[in-house]
């Protein structure tokens, strides 16, 4: 099992020297590397400021769930956007964006069986493959965003967080992690880069590969009210929209999904 080291030299070559990104840090080791770029943004980091480990201690996913790995099975960034004030009205949007830029690499890597549980849930046959959290920081005086991602690349099943997760590795696919990070940060570059235009067509994109959609979901909101229905579409504001038996379609635009049943 390869666990090397990422490659520096063509971290930077791809992403800085001929790339689109301002700066990449790199440590062997950290709690982080979200909190790393908050703090980083604090001390005047310019945007598309990437920091990236081989090994985080205090990774959290959505709801403070940790979320850690061995050291070099795993591909762990964040990027740091400086969106404008008037974009911070669709901020909400950008999570999705994110999932979406991933799929875009699995896709890129034929990788069999993936979607996007809404909102930015990257599954292989229904397990997790990668976890996703997006903070936003001075939101009031100097907008900041980190987004965070850690994507399980060689973990085998003695190995995984959770239960219902996955890794390339465990579904067949073999990567290599500087390789696949690249690609990652440049779909991100693209995407985010079309959420801040704002453009639609993305929207579109994201649908086609959203696995909630059509399926009957257990939705639990914010202060545990549960609604079940079907998924029936994702609104342009990002928002999934359910219809439950008494055919009311609700907008919900946060909850824990759950797919009671496989495509």
């Amino acid at each position: 099992m390869n666990r090397s080291p990422l490659d520096w030299d063509a971290l930077i070559r791809d992403l800085v020297t001929t790339g689109p990104f301002a700066r990449v840090d790199y440590t062997a080791e950290t709690g982080s590397t979200n909190e790393d770029l908050l703090r980083a943004a604090r001390e005047g980091a310019p945007a598309w400021t990437v920091a990236t480990t081989e090994f985080q201690g205090a990774g959290r996913g959505r709801l403070g769930r940790p979320w850690t790995a061995p050291p070099g099975s795993q591909t762990i960034f964040s990027v740091l956007i400086r969106p404008s004030r008037e974009q911070l009205t669709s901020l909400g949007t950008v999570p999705l964006a994110c999932g979406l830029a991933m799929m875009d690499s699995l896709s890129e890597h034929s990788v069999p069986g993936a979607g996007l549980k809404w909102p930015n849930d990257v599954l292989v046959r229904g397990r997790k493959l990668c976890g996703i959290l997006v903070e936003a920081a001075s939101l009031d005086t100097d907008p900041a965003v980190v987004i965070g991602m850690g994507t399980n690349i060689t973990l085998d099943t003695a190995e995984l967080p959770v239960p219902h997760a996955t890794s390339l590795a465990l579904e067949g696919v073999s990567v290599d992690r500087t390789e696949f990070i690249v690609s990652v940060l440049l779909n991100i570059h693209r995407r985010v880069g079309q959420w801040a235009e704002g453009e639609r067509n993305w929207l579109e994109d994201y649908r086609r590969v959203c696995s909630s959609l059509g399926q009957d979901v257990r939705v639990i909101l914010p202060g545990d009210r549960e609604i079940l229905g079907v998924a029936v579409g994702i609104a342009d504001g990002g928002q999934l929209l359910v219809r439950d038996a008494a055919g009311t379609v609700h907008t919900l635009s946060a909850g824990e999904v759950t797919h009671l049943r496989l495509q």
